[in-house]
């Protein structure tokens, strides 16, 4: 006797040997041995052997007509032979029992199953709800075949045209455009964002950096919402001073400028005013929503998105021509010695006269020319002035930096700065520390020190820059980090450092300008009546906010800048360069801050030059082969860069900058002081080895 029965939902058919119970003990055609409780047993047989039974109820289940079966089936539950013998027009045979059961079994839209070998047929309207659904799913996978044809052609499917980024970055991965995307790149034996570029589904490998940046940090969108602008603050004092400011040729979002006043007693007076959107944007209004949600205007070469609408930065940027609000901090100096007597912060309208730009300038304003007092620039008895106190602000500070355990900083690597123009790149050296560079960094840190005590002797929190001091190692104690209380920045040499000189660009600037303006105003009370008050659980929610954004923000920076890099090889058909060792197999180019990890590179000193032959690059995923071509018998040379000072600032010595002087750093060890006169004195995010 032989047993049809049912095992993990397929149906197997055996020869019994022993029946013990409520089990039977069956062999397989295979030999194989099986014991099958009587509840899964569907049909004894003699005849045929069970392989043929399973062969020829096959053949019988493939012509029975689903449809006619469906009619005939009726509303009640059912057995299979029961719905066999209707069907058949007489007790059916074992096969065609069988067959009738695999049938059924085969089209769960047609029949439910409602035990073993019991079913039901399907209501009208579940069926036909399920039929279309087959059809829908066939012209899917049809459609689906399709676009992987058209894909594998390099041809944009029309659909996927409206939806190309999302699917790269943001896809639907249970639609049909995501899976033929993703079919089509497996056959190729590519990638989707390689695919996506040679469909046509995106313009370049810029536009596929951006976009991608741009999905994760603006879902939604660059464009600000309609909101009201406030209008320009008048009812301020204006300021007796004729004040300038010293940027970069791109910059359009101007934060500070620079005055300095000779006194009727000999004395002189130093401005340092910052454009104070403070005085117009308030906590929880709708700029400010804009503003924490930004958190920082975002750099990349050629182009930027910022943090504040146009209009409210047209409205306090620091343009020539015109009184403008500013928080201004003044210093009283003795030009004998060069102390500072005294400080003093007010809000006012400051007349901005010049907008000075390193372009024009830094050929001119030299340290030799400084010491020979040639040329002729505008500003130019100030600038002198400033020049000189500068320099003892920056022997201060290494004198502090050197308390703290350090060694003085080396101002003498090199920075490039990106243009682009009509997607061609110029990427132009400018070694750091240069005289303008250094009297913009100095003076705003200078400005951040003093309105970091000026905070703190208030017992106003705000949001520091600290470095030094923590636990862990010599690396984790250097570490710089943000906190809301003062606190000593040891690289730079200063007792406690606020970022405070660029709210038009940097959230926590902004915050901080609110927490000052509550100082000047209210004095002793401000603790009472700033925005932020001690130990606001808010306060620490910007701090990790920001600091979130601004290492994303900076990450996409070097990705562009390493992207322009790229492009800069392809305009001048680069193939054989110099470059310089940095550290074990990692060199950086010498014209271009473009670095590159070579494997195997033999043990070469730090700092020397060698000759590469680049073999290729790929603007998609950023990276270059190259190999050695020729290494000097000559001692490791300088390359206007000190590699052996103790933080490795390896990072630093990549740094670039996209053009516009207002560009930040991606952190940390970059707070050079004299970094391309950043505004408050700190580097620009590195490129990062790939």
């Amino acid at each position: 006797m032989n047993l049809l029965f049912e095992e993990s939902g397929d149906f197997k058919a055996g020869s019994i040997m022993t029946q013990q119970g409520e089990s039977y003990q069956v062999e397989m055609a295979s030999g194989k041995r099986a014991k099958v409780k009587s509840k899964d047993a569907l049909l004894q047989f003699a005849q045929p052997s069970p392989q043929d039974l399973l062969q020829q109820a096959q053949a019988i289940a493939d012509d029975v007509d689903l449809d006619f079966l469906w009619e005939v089936a009726g509303e009640e539950e059912f057995g299979f032979a029961e719905l066999a013998a209707e069907y058949f027009g007489h007790a059916p045979t074992p096969p065609e029992a069988a067959g009738m059961l695999q049938r059924l079994h085969s089209a769960p839209i047609y029949f439910y199953k409602k035990g073993r070998g019991r079913y039901k047929a399907a209501p009208h309207a579940s069926l036909q709800a399920a039929l279309a659904g087959l059809e829908k799913k066939k012209l899917q996978l049809a459609a689906q075949a399709a676009y992987v044809d058209e894909l594998k052609a390099h041809q944009l499917p029309e659909a996927f045209k409206p939806i190309a980024l999302q699917l790269l970055f943001k896809p639907d991965k249970n639609g049909i455009e995501f899976k033929a995307l993703d079919a089509a790149a497996k056959e190729l034996q590519t990638t989707p964002q390689r695919l996506m570029l040679a469909a046509g589904g995106v313009a370049s490998p810029k536009e596929l950096h951006y976009a991608k940046f741009l999905y994760e940090y603006f879902p939604r969108g660059t464009g600000f919402p309609a909101i009201t602008i406030p209008a320009p603050t008048t009812n301020l004092p204006t300021a007796e001073v004729q004040a300038f400011s010293i940027d970069d040729v791109t910059t359009t979002e101007i934060d500070d400028a620079l005055s300095v006043t000779r006194m009727a007693d000999g004395k002189l007076r130093v401005g340092i005013h910052i454009a104070a959107p403070g005085l117009a944007i308030k906590r929880d209004d709708a700029i400010d929503a804009i503003a924490r949600a930004r958190m920082s205007t975002v750099y990349m070469p050629g182009e930027k998105i910022t943090m504040l609408p146009d209009e409210l930065v047209a409205a306090y940027t620091l343009d020539a021509g015109a009184a403008r609000p500013a928080l201004s901090l003044y210093a009283t100096l003795d030009p004998a010695s060069w102390e500072v007597l005294g400080t003093e912060t007010r809000a006012e309208l400051v007349p901005i006269t010049a907008n000075l730009r390193h372009n024009d300038l830094d050929a001119l304003v030299t340290e030799e020319a400084l010491a020979a007092n040639t040329g002729d620039y505008p500003h130019k008895d100030e600038i002198a002035l400033l020049w000189q106190w500068v320099q003892l602000l920056e022997q201060g500070r290494m004198a502090k930096r050197e308390s703290f355990g350090l060694r003085p900083e080396q101002n003498n690597r090199v920075d490039f700065n990106f243009y682009v123009e009509d997607d061609v790149v110029s990427i132009v050296r400018r070694k750091r520390g240069a005289p303008l560079d250094k009297i913009v960094a100095e003076l705003m840190i200078f400005a951040n020190s003093t309105w970091g005590k000026l905070m703190a002797d208030h017992g106003v929190p705000g949001i520091y820059r600290a470095q030094g001091g923590g636990a862990g190692g010599w690396a984790a104690k250097m570490q710089v980090r943000m906190v809301t209380h003062a606190a000593p920045h040891q690289g730079l040499g200063v007792d406690q450092y606020a970022w405070s000189t660029s709210p038009l660009r940097r959230y926590t600037d902004l915050v901080n300008q609110w927490q000052i303006l509550a100082c000047i105003e209210h004095g002793v009370t401000a603790p009472l009546v700033a925005p932020f008050k001690p130990r606001d659980a808010d306060l620490f929610a910007i701090v990790s906010g920001f600091d979130a954004a601004y290492s994303g923000y900076a990450d996409f920076q070097s990705t562009m800048e390493r992207y322009w890099c790229l492009r800069w090889l392809a305009q001048k058909e680069a193939r054989q360069v110099d470059a310089v060792v940095l550290k074990d197999e990692i060199l950086r180019l010498v014209e271009i801050p473009l670095v590159l990890r070579m494997p195997g590179l033999p043990s070469l000193a730090r700092g020397l030059q060698v000759r590469l032959d680049l073999l290729r690059w790929d603007e998609v995923d950023l990276s270059v082969e190259a190999r050695l071509l020729e290494v000097p018998a000559a001692a490791a040379q300088a390359l206007d860069m000190d590699l052996g000072d103790e933080e490795e600032e390896l990072l630093e010595g990549m740094a670039g900058t996209s053009g516009d002087e207002q560009a930040e750093p991606a952190g940390d060890e970059g707070e050079s002081p004299t970094a391309d006169a950043g505004e408050d004195g700190e580097s620009r995010p590195a490129d990062a080895a790939q």
